[in-house]
């Protein structure tokens, strides 16, 4: 039994999806055709034996009103026409009571144990003159047995007939079930085919815009199989993008490397031949391959924040982010001088807490900090306001833990066009006026990933009066995922 089951499993190993969805239906199918033809040769044989019975009944009871005397042993017919009367024949208890009786039908022990009383009426299937009959043998008067024969052999035709005709049509039955079977794993698993020549299509070629052809009809009325290919279609959608993605950061980063690299080269090869350059010369070459260096390494950094967009948060831990925004602004301080910092805190926003990674929230209000100053004026002043809003209160994330926080950074600078508001979060964009400042355009792309990471929101706008105004948003939930430390 058990080499049976492996033979079954290495063959449900070794045969494809269709073969085996087609197999299951067709075997269910016709196990059911199959099923009926028996159930309705049963119902069959049973009907005809049962009219059989009725007849010899009806028979019976007419002999038994005709003879309510004595009457003959032997009453009518040789049996060999259905047509003909039902051939009968009186049995007494006693044995001696006829010892010389000549009977038609077959008298045997049980027949006068229905004689004497001692038995219930029965049917039997005896053979006389050549032919199958159907006998019944009843209680006829005081300790006699009446006997009533009617031929059985168009019954046994006509079940032969139904068994032929039945098995026929089971055979068709089987038949009909392979072939509805086939068609049934054809039409069923055509998504699924389409869905593995697509995905065998992307693993050869590498390329993610193939797509599955999805039959019509409403989204709401379609099947799992369907719905599965939908499903895969987006999975490949998000590929593409994904794919577009990184190829576009990677041929960005290869353009912006490009001009940096190239100075390095050229500043490194004059000091390499520093002894024909005069110390001037070697000191202006040097001051350009550092701050080469480190412009270059500045941008390394940033594209290796930019490729952490989709890994998870690292373990969180309650922030107050009052404290980070004014350590963010003491550090802009140091590196703008000539630039006015100016920080209003709310009394609301003083004690509020989020969880979240202190570094990089420091890294994102640098950021915003640095682009305010790189596009103020000398002696102009950026304005960072932090405020809360909401019903308050103390939730699980501590004090404040239930409210909203609202950042602003504005400048008073020549702001941002409206033509370059849609664009200012991408990657290495720079509008026109910026392209002659320093940096790498990854700052604000970089600033709207942390923000994103830690549930909060940054928008751009023009501020009242002139200047950009950038807006963090924390709503009053933390950031999605993450685990909390203690």
């Amino acid at each position: 039994m058990s080499g049976v089951r492996r033979l079954g499993a290495r063959w449900r190993r070794r045969r494809p999806l269709r073969t085996r969805l087609a197999v299951a239906a067709s075997a269910a199918v016709a196990l059911v055709a199959v099923g009926v033809c028996a159930a309705a040769f049963f119902v069959i044989r049973y009907e005809l034996l049962h009219q059989l019975d009725l007849s010899l009944t009806q028979s019976a009871t007419r002999v038994i009103q005709e003879n309510r005397g004595e009457g003959p042993q032997t009453v009518a017919g040789e049996c060999r026409y259905l047509s003909a009367p039902a051939c009968a024949q009186i049995v007494p208890a006693d044995p001696a009571a006829d010892p010389d009786a000549a009977y038609l039908l077959p008298v045997a022990t049980p027949v006068r144990e229905v004689a004497a009383g001692e038995r219930a009426p029965y049917y039997s299937n005896v053979s006389r003159f050549g032919q199958p009959l159907r006998m019944l043998t009843t209680p006829f008067g005081e300790g006699r047995a009446l006997q009533v024969a009617l031929r059985a052999d168009p019954v046994e035709k006509g079940v032969r007939q139904a068994a032929v005709l039945l098995a026929a049509v089971g055979g068709a039955g089987v038949l009909l079930a392979g072939l509805l079977g086939y068609a049934v794993s054809r039409t069923g698993l055509a998504p699924v085919a389409r869905l593995t020549s697509t995905a065998e299509r992307i693993a050869a070629t590498r390329d993610p815009r193939h797509r599955i052809a999805l039959p019509p009809g409403p989204p709401g009325r379609q099947d799992e199989v369907t719905r599965l290919a939908a499903s895969f279609n987006t999975m490949l959608g998000e590929l593409e993008q994904s794919v577009s993605s990184q190829r576009r950061l990677v041929a960005d980063a290869s353009h912006e490397l490009r001009t940096p690299l190239t100075a390095l080269r050229t500043n490194a090869e004059l000091l390499a031949r520093g002894d024909r350059l005069t110390p001037a010369q070697r000191e202006r070459a040097s001051g350009a391959l550092g701050r080469g260096i480190r412009e270059v390494t500045g941008l390394v950094n940033d594209l290796i924040e930019l490729a952490r967009d989709e890994e998870p948060l690292p373990l969180l831990e309650d922030v107050r982010i009052a404290e980070v925004v004014e350590h963010a602004v003491a550090v802009a301080r140091t590196h703008w001088p000539q630039t006015p910092f100016l920080l209003e805190v709310g009394a609301g926003a003083a004690e509020a807490v989020r969880p979240g990674v202190p570094a990089r929230l420091a890294r994102l209000l640098t950021n915003l900090l640095d682009n305010a100053a790189k596009f103020s004026p000398p002696g102009t002043p950026v304005e960072v306001a932090l405020s809360a809003y909401g019903s308050g209160g103390t939730g699980a994330g501590g004090p404040g833990s239930g409210t909203g926080l609202e950042l602003t950074v504005r400048d008073h600078g020549p702001g941002i066009p409206a033509e370059d508001l849609p664009y200012v979060f991408d990657r290495f964009y720079r509008a026109e006026a910026a392209r002659a400042l320093p940096g790498s355009g990854l700052g604000l792309a970089m600033a709207r990933q942390i923000a994103r990471a830690h549930g909060a929101e940054l928008t751009a706008g023009a501020a009242p009066g002139g200047g950009a105004l950038f807006t963090l948003t924390f709503g009053a939930q933390g950031p999605p995922g993450g685990s909390h430390s203690a």
